[in-house]
């Protein structure tokens, strides 16, 4: 396995290199990015796996000096998996002077999570814009528990250049609970609750296929959850998956949630 620390390593490693798999990640390798991992080594010839936080994709400074980091235990990982590369670029790397261009979302975007955390989509695309240009992968693989962020990289990074975005099923623990780099952030007694949580939203989803006023009991569950958990739901909302337009139909349609366990913010679809 090859680290990569800059941009000339990088040109030199993948020079002639062909059916070349990435998989970006901000480090703390979870089951999820293994999953990732697993389907670009299975069927591309060689796998490169980015390790950066991003830092323009957090509109809370807190929030990214917080996030859960180890470098060391991420690269042991990844050469038990065998990944060919691993690019662990410095934000200068990234961000050169002559990389200039702005990112704006349609107002039509510029829902769930893109309405609460104002610059996050636009720090999300305009990395992987970068990382796209630099690497040269004829596919790319994400998983789905982002999924408002897979949607609108895919519409970006596929009409702009001739990578694949390949969509994957979210990873989840034998609690129902996707797993996420910012679960590392959650005490016991919240990882409880948001297990419980994930389960109660998979029972939502059953209720709702035997319902006609789905408006009503989202808004129910919404206040339900807010008293069980002490919670702040920021949406609670089912929408198509397709366009991500509000839905009043299950079919092709997704629930999604995101809401804060104290001070940690998380999201989830069903």
């Amino acid at each position: 396995m090859k680290i990569l620390l800059n941009n000339n390593d990088l040109n030199e490693a993948l020079f002639g290199v062909s059916n070349l798999g990435f998989v970006p990640t901000m480090g703390s390798i979870h089951n999820g990015h293994i999953s990732l991992i697993k389907k670009s080594l299975k069927t591309c010839n060689k796998t490169i796996v980015s390790i950066f936080v991003n830092p323009k994709q957090f509109n809370n400074k807190i929030d990214y000096k917080k996030y859960p980091r180890n470098n060391k235990k991420d690269i042991l990982i990844l050469k038990r998996l065998k990944v060919d590369f691993v690019y662990l670029p410095s934000e200068s790397e990234i961000y050169d002077l002559n990389h200039k261009f702005k990112i704006k979302l349609k107002k039509k975007d510029k829902i769930l999570c893109a309405k609460y955390r104002k610059g996050h989509f636009e720090g999300v695309i305009e990395v992987m814009d970068r990382l796209t240009k630099l690497i040269n992968p004829k596919k790319i693989f994400m998983g789905q528990k982002d999924y408002q962020q897979l949607y609108l990289v895919k519409k970006y990074i596929e009409k702009k250049y001739n990578s694949k975005i390949i969509s994957c099923e979210t990873v989840r623990d034998r609690n129902k609970l996707a797993l996420s780099s910012r679960n590392k952030l959650l005490n016991k007694k919240q990882i409880t609750s948001a297990r419980e949580i994930a389960k109660k939203m998979f029972l939502l989803k059953k209720k709702m296929k035997k319902s006609s006023n789905l408006k009503k009991i989202l808004f129910v569950k919404k206040k339900e959850l807010n008293n069980l958990y002490n919670i702040r739901i920021e949406y609670l909302e089912l929408r198509n998956k397709q366009n991500l337009k509000v839905s009043n139909y299950l079919k092709n349609s997704k629930i999604f949630i995101a809401y804060y366990l104290k001070n940690v913010r998380l999201i989830d679809n069903y």
